[in-house]
């Protein structure tokens, strides 16, 4: 998701400005500047999961912006602690009027996940596609969240979310993925192959997602040997340490109790 959600938090940081600025100033805001930008920085060195509960809700100030409070969100679920993440993101939601920053929490619906709310995830991810139609991981997690819900959506390809006709998320492993998670031809072992054979980070969000995947069908061992596979690969441990889904694969293992 990286690359969509460097955008997308661009453009929920122009609609939050334009609705508290009059009109008039509203020209100032652009071009936005690199800073404003809510980044997912790489780290010379891990830090360590040795808590669920590193960051404490306390620490919420009412005078941040939204911005602000999605940062520290994003930050304390890399720490391993997901409910004070939801209460980053729901206070930077709930300080923008009308909703408008709303669709572009993607962050909320994983915590969401993770936190076992899979109603509440199923509705973010709802939103998030509107926003962001094109990008297949809004669509896998709202069908990871419906299957665990055990709704029947998630067993009809025809009621879950799809990409525009003739479109595609540009990443081609996200192809495969898509495929797998629609029950749309693709099978585990594509998706396995499709990213041995590929890069780094295309080798890293196979295995994620196949990790999900067995996770949401029940298969719990295979489930654990893809996340852990994922959480320890060169992607997740190297150049995609700052990706906030190789903090997903930490977190996950973390919270199932999968020590890698």
């Amino acid at each position: 998701m990286k690359n969509h959600h460097h955008i997308i938090t661009v453009v929920a940081y122009l609609l939050l400005c334009c609705s508290l600025l009059p009109s008039s100033t509203t020209a100032l805001l652009l071009p936005l500047p690199t800073q404003h930008i809510v980044s997912r920085p790489h780290h010379n060195r891990q830090p360590t999961l040795t808590s669920l509960h590193a960051t404490s809700s306390s620490s919420i100030n009412e005078d941040d912006s939204p911005r602000t409070l999605i940062s520290k969100g994003m930050n304390s679920f890399r720490n391993g602690d997901v409910s004070t993440s939801l209460q980053y993101f729901d206070k930077a939601n709930n300080s923008v009027p009308d909703d408008k920053l709303t669709p572009y929490l993607w962050q909320r619906g994983i915590s969401y996940y993770y936190l076992d709310k899979f109603q509440e995830g199923h509705e973010q991810f709802s939103l998030d596609v509107r926003v962001n139609p094109l990008d297949v991981e809004e669509i896998v997690w709202d069908i990871a969240c419906l299957a665990r819900m055990n709704d029947s959506r998630f067993f009809s390809v025809e009621n879950q979310m799809s990409l525009p006709k003739g479109k595609k998320d540009r990443r081609k492993i996200m192809s495969t993925v898509y495929s797998l998670f629609r029950n749309d031809g693709a099978t585990e072992y594509d998706l396995r192959e499709a990213g041995h054979d590929s890069n780094i980070s295309d080798e890293f969000y196979s295995l994620f997602y196949l990790g999900l995947y067995c996770e949401i069908r029940g298969e719990t061992s295979k489930a654990e040997m893809y996340m852990k596979m994922a959480e320890r690969s060169k992607y997740a441990t190297g150049a995609g340490y700052g990706d906030y889904m190789s903090a997903c694969a930490r977190v996950h293992c973390k919270l199932r109790g999968w020590v890698v």
